[in-house]
Order: C-alpha cells, then sequence, then structure tokens
C-alpha cells in the first residue's frame, strides 16, 4: 500500500491533492501507533512532500500527544522506546561466555541498540550499556 502511495504522490499533478496516511483516532505520547490508527486521506500537495509513508510509521511510537486528523511528519514519531529513564532494568554482564545479571535503574531511555547509561542497584555503580530489550541492557565487561 505505501509504494502505490508513493507513485500516487509522484504521479500527481501540481496543486492537486494526493493520497496520504493520516491519524484516523488521537495517540497518545509514548503509544506505538498501529495500522489501524491511520486511515488514507487526500490532501493538497505541498502539504503531503513532508508526510511519511504508512510503512515509516506503524510501530512507532508518538513523540507527543497527537490528534485524529494530523499528517504525520518525521518529529512526530521515534523507534518504540525499549528502556525508559528511572525505570528498572536487568543488566546484563557479559564477558567472553560468563554472563552476570543484576538489577538496575536506567538514567536515559533508549530503543533497540541505542547507548543507555544505568545504575546496578546493588553496587551503586554506573555502567554503561546497549537496550537488548524490553527493561534489559547488555554491558559488554573490558
Amino acid at each position: 500500500m505505501s509504494a502505490l502511495l508513493g507513485l500516487l504522490l509522484l504521479a500527481a499533478a501540481p496543486g492537486e491533492d494526493v493520497p496520504v496516511a493520516v491519524l484516523q483516532q488521537s495517540v497518545a505520547r509514548g503509544e506505538r501507533i498501529e495500522a489501524s490508527d491511520i486511515v488514507v486521506e487526500p490532501r493538497p500537495e505541498a502539504t503531503a512532500r513532508a508526510a511519511l509513508r504508512m510503512d515509516d510509521v506503524v510501530g512507532m511510537e508518538a513523540t507527543r500527544n497527537l490528534n485524529a486528523g494530523t499528517l504525520l511528519r518525521r518529529g512526530d514519531v521515534m523507534k518504540p522506546q525499549l528502556v525508559r529513564r528511572g525505570e528498572p532494568v536487568t543488566a546484563r554482564i557479559v564477558t567472553g561466555a560468563l554472563v552476570i545479571t543484576a538489577a538496575g535503574r536506567a538514567l536515559g531511555g533508549g530503543a533497540q541498540g541505542d547507548p543507555v547509561r544505568i545504575v546496578v542497584t546493588a553496587t551503586n555503580r554506573t555502567l554503561d550499556g546497549f537496550v537488548d530489550g524490553s527493561g534489559s541492557v547488555r554491558v559488554t565487561a573490558p
């Protein structure tokens, strides 16, 4: 569907309305955008140039509260945050074949593969790692 949408955007004459993906219902900040949240509507070509494709939006997280009818742009969405600042995390400290897990708290947020700093609860030590999954941070020991 998004390939068709892209072709329609390119084929439209200047000044004509083109079909674009817009929110069908409001989405709160931090919620994931699903395919059922989006509908295709005609919009002026000048407005449609900044619009994201449906494939670029589905599964992403809203960066702010978005109202129904909103034409989605790059700043409106981000990769889903799997670790959030202040929330508990499981630190997986990896050295070769040895894996040690420890409870901790995130000092920042991040999506899959993003760098994040955590504090290990038991030692109060700060470690740097990478988001490995929901509430999980992988720390590679030197």
